[in-house]
């Protein structure tokens, strides 16, 4: 197929696909999907060998959220029955953080519900990553706690963390429809504070609210030009009682899919699959391994995940293997460009500046059944951080 002897030619050269390359991938039929994930799989080798990097999710503060995004089980007004709590002590974290490293992770993300951290959350959050460090040798810290203001990043990097996660989550066209209490172009604020403070900008997506190949491209180029060094990809986890309960538009097919378009337009970024892989993926989570580099381990923020032996088997089985805490994730030249403060995802003679390639064009979806919703493999999370149950790591 001349698109994706095109498009792994770009990879290797770090080289932005245009628009129409992007939603091509998209519009690719079932019976393409498996070339496509050998393609993209080999822009993944090019820069990420068979590594996998293992994440792991301490839910600090869960449930009671005031804003009202209308994806998320902790959001104003939802009646999905998940745990609530107020904030974790740092002795506490740093215990549950350490159940995630000893199953292999390298990175902990700490994530809290809520607007944005009020600087007394920060000095919180800042003696929660001091205890983690200090009982776990190597590993890397991200906060995840909403929209910052001005000097919110430099005190956490100067606490210690490593990463600042702020996801997209849609494109800028279709963001008012999905939560209405703060702005795209917040978003993008808070992504920008945290790179300019020096952190490893985290950003990515959720796919599967409804949104058109045209908004899924529109968003991962606007990621590509804000330039984070990891992108996790969300497949959404449509939890009863939010108002995107009913929406079951995902097919493994398609969720490689997006996968390989994300790994063609970010092609030497960390590209993490997140949330609902264990729903939307299920048995075909092993090809995933071919187009993402990472992974989170074990449970979710307000969801059950696969068992934490089963994701290692997976890996192994795969031909895969789990990344050392002794080895750089991103490539050299992005490595380097984040200790100096600078980007490196685009190719030299692109620069650091726009990289949009025009309008997007329309692409021909093939007409898919719609899947039937799978209900059953939604599991409200009931152990872990704000129980007394051992957690899944």
């Amino acid at each position: 197929m001349d698109l994706l002897t095109t498009l792994v030619d770009k990879g290797l050269r770090r080289e932005l696909p245009t628009r129409e390359e992007a939603l091509a991938v998209l519009a690719t039929s079932d019976d393409d999907v498996l070339e496509v994930v050998a393609a993209a799989g080999k822009v993944r080798r090019q820069w990420f060998g068979r590594r996998v990097k293992l994440n792991y999710l301490v839910n600090l503060k869960s449930g009671l959220c005031p804003e009202d995004c209308s994806y998320c089980s902790q959001r104003l007004g939802s009646k999905a029955e998940i745990l609530k709590y107020t904030w974790l002590k740092p002795d506490e974290a740093s215990q549950a953080a350490a159940a995630g490293v000893a199953g292999g992770a390298k990175r902990v993300c700490l994530v809290a519900s809520g607007r944005g951290p009020t600087d007394r959350d920060v000095d919180r959050v800042g003696k929660t990553i001091e205890a983690i460090k200090e009982q776990n040798e190597g590993v890397e810290v991200c906060a995840c706690l909403g929209l910052l203001s001005d000097g919110q990043a430099e005190r956490l990097r100067d606490a210690g963390a490593d990463a600042y996660n702020h996801n997209l989550n849609t494109s800028e066209a279709t963001y008012g429809e999905i939560t209405k209490t703060h702005t795209y172009a917040d978003r993008v604020d808070t992504v920008q504070k945290a790179h300019a403070a020096g952190l490893s900008a985290c950003s990515g997506l959720i796919a599967g609210m409804g949104e058109s190949d045209e908004d899924l491209v529109d968003v991962v180029f606007s990621l590509r030009e804000l330039d984070p060094d990891s992108v996790p990809v969300n497949f959404l986890i449509p939890f009863e009682g939010t108002p995107l309960a009913k929406e079951w538009n995902l097919t493994p097919q398609r969720c490689l899919r997006i996968l390989a378009m994300v790994r063609f337009v970010c092609p030497d970024v960390e590209v993490r699959i997140a949330g609902g892989r264990e729903v939307h993926l299920r048995s075909m989570q092993p090809l995933a391994l071919n187009l993402a580099n990472s992974i989170f381990l074990g449970d979710y923020l307000t969801s059950e995940g696969q068992a934490g032996k089963a994701d290692l088997d997976m890996i192994a089985d795969a031909g895969f293997e789990v990344e050392g805490t002794g080895t750089t994730t991103l490539p050299e030249h992005r490595a380097d460009a984040l200790a100096g403060g600078g980007c490196g995802s685009h190719s030299a003679a692109g620069g650091c500046g726009p990289c949009g390639d025009g309008e997007p064009a329309a692409a021909e979806a093939p007409v898919a059944e719609v899947p039937a919703a799978r209900t059953d493999l939604v599991a409200v999370r009931r152990r872990g951080t704000g129980t007394d149950l051992a957690p899944n790591a």
